[in-house]
C-alpha cells in the first residue's frame, strides 16, 4: 500500500487562518517580499512553432544537482508567489529550478495561436527532454500546484516505467485530478468567487488571443460563459481538440494515470481545499500505489498551507516538497 497521513498535526495553520477559505484568501492576499538571482530565460519549443518561457536558476555545476521544473496553476505564471517562493527554497538547497511557464502564460500571449490547457503533459515533457538535451541535467523532478500538479502526476503517470532515466521523482500540492468534480466544486455557491476570478481571468485572455490572432479565436464565444465548466465547454474544448467540457475533463484527468506512477510521488492534499476533489476511486488508485506517499492535512486551503512562521516564512507546502525531494 502507499503511505497515507491524514492528521492535523501535520499541519498547524497560522493563528487567526484557520479554515479552507481564510487559508485560501490569506496566500492571494499577503504580500511576499522573494528575492531571486536573475534567471536565465528560455524560449523552449514544445510543438512546431509553440514555444513557453521557462525561468532557469542554476547552481554553479548544473549538471550534477536535482533540477527542479515547476509548473503554475490555472491563470498562474513563473512570476506566482508559490513559483518564487519554490524556487528560493529549491536553490538554498542545493538544487536547480526551472520555472515553467504553461502555453499564453508569463506575457507569451503572441507566441502561438495556441490555448493552454489541463491536458498538456506533453509540454513538460517537451521542457524535460530540452533540459537533458542542452544543458546536460543529471537527474530531475516534477513539481506542480493545482492545474500544475494534475499536468505532472499526469505525466508520470503517462510515462510509468518509460520515462527518462534522469526523472527521479514528482510532488503536486491540491492537485486538480479529478477535474470534473472540481470544476463543478467551484460552481458551489461557497465558492463563486473564486470561479468568479478565474472565469474574469480567462475571458480576458481570451479576448487578448482574439486580437493577437483574429482569424482564429472568436470572442462572441464567449457570449453566455459565466462559469468554467462552461468555458470549458465553448472554449477549451473547441479550440483545444475535444468534443465539450465532459470530454476534455475526462481524457485530461491525471485520475486515469495515477496508478501507473513508478517514481516517488508525494501528493499533498487539504481536506478543507474549497474545490479541489479527489473522488474515491482516485483515492483508492492512490493508496494502492506503492510509489504515493499522500499527505492529507486538516487545514491548508488551496495551495495555500500558511503555518506560524518558525525561523523560515511559514510557507510549509513549499518546505515539505523541498524536504521530500532532497532524497533524490
Amino acid at each position: 500500500m502507499g503511505s497515507s497521513q491524514t492528521k492535523s498535526e501535520a499541519f498547524e495553520p497560522r493563528r487567526g487562518l484557520r479554515g479552507g477559505h481564510k487559508q485560501t484568501l490569506a496566500s492571494f492576499f499577503l504580500s511576499r517580499r522573494i528575492f531571486l538571482p536573475p534567471p536565465e530565460e528560455r524560449l523552449i519549443e514544445v510543438e512546431p512553432g509553440v514555444t513557453v518561457l521557462c525561468q532557469c536558476h542554476w547552481q554553479k555545476d548544473r549538471q550534477t544537482p536535482l533540477t527542479l521544473v515547476v509548473v503554475h496553476g490555472l491563470e498562474g505564471s513563473s512570476e506566482s508567489a508559490y513559483m518564487l517562493g519554490m524556487a528560493k527554497k529549491g536553490l538554498a538547497a542545493g538544487m536547480n529550478v526551472v520555472r515553467m511557464n504553461q502555453r499564453n502564460c508569463g506575457g507569451t500571449e503572441g507566441v502561438a495561436p495556441t490555448l493552454y490547457h489541463s491536458g498538456l503533459s506533453r509540454d513538460v515533457a517537451a521542457v524535460a527532454q530540452y533540459l537533458i538535451d542542452q544543458d546536460r541535467i543529471s537527474k530531475f523532478a516534477l513539481v506542480g500546484f493545482s492545474m500544475g500538479g494534475n499536468l505532472v502526476l499526469k505525466l508520470a503517470g503517462e510515462w510509468g516505467r518509460e520515462g527518462p532515466s534522469q526523472f527521479r521523482a514528482v510532488a503536486a500540492v491540491c492537485p486538480a485530478m479529478d477535474l470534473a468534480a472540481s470544476s463543478d466544486a467551484l460552481h458551489n455557491r461557497s465558492n463563486r468567487l473564486y470561479e468568479y476570478y478565474f472565469i474574469w481571468k480567462l475571458r480576458r485572455r481570451l479576448r487578448s488571443k482574439a486580437r493577437l490572432f483574429p482569424k482564429v479565436f472568436e470572442t462572441s464565444r464567449l457570449r453566455g460563459v459565466t462559469t468554467l465548466r462552461k468555458f470549458d465547454d465553448k472554449i477549451t474544448a473547441h479550440y483545444c481538440g475535444f468534443t465539450g467540457a465532459v470530454d476534455y475533463y475526462s481524457r485530461a484527468a491525471a485520475a486515469n494515470v495515477v496508478d501507473r506512477i513508478a517514481v516517488p510521488a508525494f501528493i499533498l492534499h487539504a481536506a478543507n481545499d474549497p474545490f479541489i476533489r479527489i473522488l474515491p476511486e482516485t483515492r483508492k488508485k492512490i493508496l494502492a500505489n506503492p510509489n504515493i506517499t499522500f499527505l492529507e492535512t486538516e487545514d491548508g486551503g488551496h495551495c495555500s498551507f500558511l503555518a506560524q512562521p518558525d525561523g523560515d516564512d511559514g510557507r510549509w507546502a513549499e518546505s515539505q516538497i523541498v524536504e521530500f525531494l532532497r532524497k533524490y
